[in-house]
């Protein structure tokens, strides 16, 4: 590995070469599986994997199958979040969702239970379900239309739903459901449960790849606004607390050790996806399905890790 940084400038090249050299480090790393909860999901090849970059300038590298599609899954739960800060402010969501860890893992349903009904954090599902809920729209077209509309801000393209995910979730999502409907016992869902599930799981199976992952984690590096297209996404004053959850519960139950060993924000899917936010520079995001026990990408989190360190990223570096 390169000497560390010690302050970081973006160079095209030298990012190309880091990128190239952790994908060649970690590409026969077999590690991990496929999520199989998913059926879909289970199928995919487990060799892809790639790996992009994007500055706050809107300057892009990519390696590997950084241009394969993937569904976003728990990803989409840190735009979802940003688009409901927007419209409500830190403080409601605070109110009606929370902001701390759950310590439990990120489908429990005990972690409910016991905080008497509260979701605690956007990030976990009865957190990014109670937090999709409070999007606006007299009918289920209006909120997906508003859904889909956030998420391709962010890309800065048009986006579309993996049909055969999409499917594959609903016939497996009674658990969502059932949390869903437990937080409406409790007063901590504010719409129709089942629609708004339904909603959620199409959200979780939108197509995305690395590249489109890296533009749009971008955004909140660059205070809010896409560096490729120059459009405010989200108010630079929401920024701090999505990039906050992130640092929080971003990995699930390995948030704490990723923040140690990486030290920025992040956020993984159990599609395979991983990002990672470094405020004022740039955003990386990386793409290999197989997951460690806590629903992270091995590869991805290998990768990504060695690039942070070798250009110090790290935000708690002085």
């Amino acid at each position: 590995m390169n000497e560390i940084l010690t302050s970081f400038s973006w160079n095209s090249q030298a990012m190309h070469s880091s990128l190239a050299q952790a994908r060649e480090k970690y590409a026969d790393d077999h590690g991990g599986r496929n999520a199989s909860y998913i059926p879909a999901l289970a199928q995919v090849s487990s060799n892809l994997f790639g790996i992009a970059a994007v500055s706050c300038n809107g300057d892009i590298v990519e390696v590997g199958d950084a241009e394969v599609p993937f569904a976003i899954e728990s990803i989409s739960k840190v735009f979802s979040l940003a688009y409901v800060i927007d419209q409500i402010g830190h403080r409601e969501l605070l109110s009606k969702i929370g902001a701390n860890p759950t310590g439990e893992p990120f489908n429990s349903v005990m972690a409910v239970e016991l905080h008497h009904g509260k979701p605690l954090n956007p990030l976990v599902n009865a957190g990014a379900m109670a937090t999709v809920s409070l999007i606006p729209g007299k009918t289920p077209d209006d909120i997906w239309n508003t859904i889909i509309s956030n998420l391709e801000a962010f890309a800065g393209h048009s986006l579309s739903v993996d049909e055969e995910i999409y499917h594959s979730e609903s016939e497996t999502n009674q658990h969502n459901r059932g949390i869903a409907w437990l937080l409406k016992s409790y007063g901590y869902f504010y719409n129709d449960p089942d629609m708004i599930v339904d909603l959620y799981t199409r959200m979780c199976s939108v197509k995305i790849t690395a590249r489109d992952l890296a533009v749009m984690g971008a955004c909140f590096c660059n205070g809010g606004v896409n560096p490729a297209t120059g459009q405010r996404v989200v108010k630079d004053t929401n920024v701090p607390p999505v990039l906050a959850e992130m640092c929080m519960s971003g990995l699930y139950d390995s948030t704490g050790t990723w923040m140690y060993e990486a030290g920025v924000p992040g956020k993984s899917g159990v599609g395979g996806g991983l990002l990672a936010c470094a405020p004022g520079k740039l955003a990386l995001a990386s793409y290999s399905p197989p997951l460690d026990v806590a629903g992270n990408s091995v590869r991805g989190q290998k990768a990504l890790n060695r690039i942070i360190a070798e250009h110090g990223l790290n935000l708690f570096l002085s």
